[in-house]
């Protein structure tokens, strides 16, 4: 008999990216999987390994922008999750999200089995009322659950993020390349403009390559780091897909970046990862997983777990402290050795 696995996440693209083992070990025993997934992760689910079919709801338990609920668009959700006659539902949530409200309208569709984290008391609306420590990686986390419904990797499956679709991006790029992705999804995660404009500054006077990158909504701030897009540096901000961003990060000695989810996505195509982590969320759960990695950040700032959206504290220690010279010295430290680019070339 088929078995249809319903894998919920309902966040953004990087906490869709750290799913991914959780996602390949219950594909390994599922006969169709299915991602149920916000429409800020959407493009991240279109590139996990183990997805057959993808379904999008903004869930406003959830969203990190949230509407007001919409009882109709509430209930064509349960329709739409019901059509599916899934077997059981893995619902994959950070430890301050509750999966209660996913639950509910799990149990009104009909899903026979839902598994999930949960401190709070469920009732009946879990089967699998799976319970881990806190301070552990987030893709620590989804396997434990994923290994408490009976979902293990396969043999030979490292655990490592991975991405399939990789794309090449729509415009030339100059190999080596160091790339700096100066957005971050929330303001207190961010390193000031002014020092990502030093920092690829320096990085071309010291002889390299540097692609900027950004979102769409970001060019602004991708041409005031990229400095007028002079010799030796590419702006590409809004120009690629989550597809083609992950081909230019793929082709990277190395990337600088926030704790935002191109990070999560250079550590999927194995990029070496200048973190600059802002620690409003700890880095145990939420730093670049599986692939070589330098944390720079004061980590015990009075921001540290404060999940602050805008920086608390006065002159954003946890990251003013961090010079260009660290992260130059980061860069040297990871980038992956290829033949340097002379100064004069």
């Amino acid at each position: 008999m088929s078995r249809h696995v319903l894998v919920v996440r309902l966040d953004s693209a990087g906490d869709v990216l750290l799913q991914g083992p959780a996602v390949r070990a219950v594909a390994a025993s599922a006969d169709r999987v299915t991602l149920l997934c916000g429409p800020r992760g959407r493009e991240a689910g279109e590139l996990l390994p183990g997805i057959d079919a993808i379904l999008v709801h903004r869930a406003p338990w959830i969203d990190p922008d949230p509407e007001p609920l919409d009882a109709a668009e509430t209930l064509r959700l349960v329709a739409r999750l019901s059509a599916l006659e899934a077997d059981e539902a893995v619902v994959l949530t950070s430890f301050h999200q509750s999966p209660l409200p996913t639950a509910l309208l799990l149990r009104l569709a009909g899903v026979p089995v839902v598994g999930a984290i949960s401190p709070d008391y469920p009732g009946s609306l879990l089967d699998v009322r799976h319970q881990v420590d806190d301070d552990v990686h987030e893709v620590e986390r989804s396997l434990s659950l994923a290994a408490a419904l009976g979902h293990r990797l396969p043999a030979g499956d490292d655990g490592a993020l991975a991405v399939v679709g990789v794309a090449e991006p729509r415009f030339e790029l100059e190999r080596p390349y160091v790339v700096v992705h100066p957005g971050t999804s929330v303001p207190a995660r961010a390193w000031a403009p002014e020092r990502q404009a030093a920092l690829v500054r320096a990085l071309v006077e010291g002889g390299r390559r540097v692609v900027v990158t950004g979102a769409p909504g970001e060019t602004g701030l991708t041409a005031l780091v990229a400095g007028g897009s002079g010799p030796g540096v590419v702006d590409a901000g809004g120009r690629t897909s989550l597809a083609e961003l992950a081909g230019v990060l793929a082709g990277a000695e190395a990337v600088v970046v926030g704790n935002t989810g191109p990070g999560h996505l250079a550590a999927a195509v194995g990029t070496p990862v200048v973190s600059l982590f802002a620690p409003t969320v700890p880095a145990v759960r939420w730093r670049p997983w599986g692939v070589s990695c330098i944390l720079l950040g004061d980590q015990q700032a009075p921001c540290a777990g404060s999940r602050a959206t805008t920086c608390p504290v006065p002159g954003h220690p946890c990251l003013d402290g961090v010079t260009v010279e660290d992260v130059l010295a980061a860069v040297e430290a990871l980038a992956v050795p290829q033949s340097r680019v002379g100064a004069a070339a």
